[in-house]
């Protein structure tokens, strides 16, 4: 045998047949689905019954100021300045996620948080880019969610009429308490559960299908090798099919039909 025709046969031995693997990957949809099914079943059950639901409560503040003084500078604010809106926003946001802010909100509300722990269940940011401030606090139980976010508007406008001089806020809406959870998502979990099942299932079966190294058909022999087919061998165990058997086995150094 020549060099060319050994490098010709090397190359088509590593090739892969997409053809093969799509069909070996369509034969066995019902694998595909059935993990499909179970990891959704997984992330359903996760969602429902592993992970701890959380809940939020939401109170809505308004800075109610038209000029205020920080030190010696000076600034002239009007509620239709939408510069003066965000900056608004990101100084009062600043001052509610302090350390003695959080302190005093802890013990305002008598909960049994770290002011670091409080800082990660507070989020806050401006209603359409409005002097109105939505504080949001998320937490496992909703009652808790509401107090502390009530705790919120009552010691918030307290920081802010001592820091920021001229400065005052009002409350426009109180918190009360949510009981639809905010997370976890069942929908999601198990959507993403299906999903990965899926993708698994088909990653495997195409391992499975570059790793079969057995000669199925007359095509793959002619394709892949460039020797002749001299004879088919009938399978007789299915004498109502066209079915031949093969010995070809593709890490088989001499091959024979």
């Amino acid at each position: 045998m020549n060099a060319d025709k050994t490098d010709t046969n090397i190359k088509d031995y590593y090739g892969v047949d997409l053809a093969h693997i799509v069909k070996v990957i369509w034969h066995r949809i019902w694998i595909v689905g059935i993990v499909g099914l179970l990891l959704a079943a997984i992330g359903f059950a996760m969602a429902a019954f592993a992970i701890t639901p959380t809940y939020s409560s939401s109170v809505m503040l308004y800075v109610n100021n038209s000029s205020f003084n920080v030190g010696d500078l000076g600034f002239s604010i009007s509620s239709s300045q939408l510069t003066a809106a965000q900056s608004l926003t990101r100084t009062y946001t600043v001052l509610l996620k302090n350390r003695t802010t959080l302190e005093r909100i802890i013990d305002e509300t008598d909960v049994r948080y770290t002011w670091k722990e409080l800082y990660d269940m507070i989020d806050a940011g401006s209603v359409n880019e409005t002097e109105i401030i939505r504080v949001t606090v998320t937490s496992t139980n909703p009652y808790e969610a509401e107090k502390i976010a009530n705790g919120i508007a009552t010691i918030l406008p307290q920081r802010v009429s001592e820091v920021v001089e001229g400065a005052s806020m009002e409350v426009v809406d109180s918190a009360i308490a949510d009981m639809k959870k905010v997370a976890p998502s069942i929908t999601v979990y198990t959507a993403v559960g299906f999903i990965l099942g899926v993708l698994l299932a088909v990653i495997v079966l195409i391992i499975l299908a570059l790793m079969d190294n057995t000669v199925h058909d007359e095509d793959y022999v002619i394709k892949t090798y460039d020797y002749p087919v001299l004879a088919k061998i009938p399978d007789l165990l299915e004498a109502n099919t066209k079915r031949y058997g093969y010995y070809y086995k593709r890490h088989s150094g001499k091959e024979g039909a």
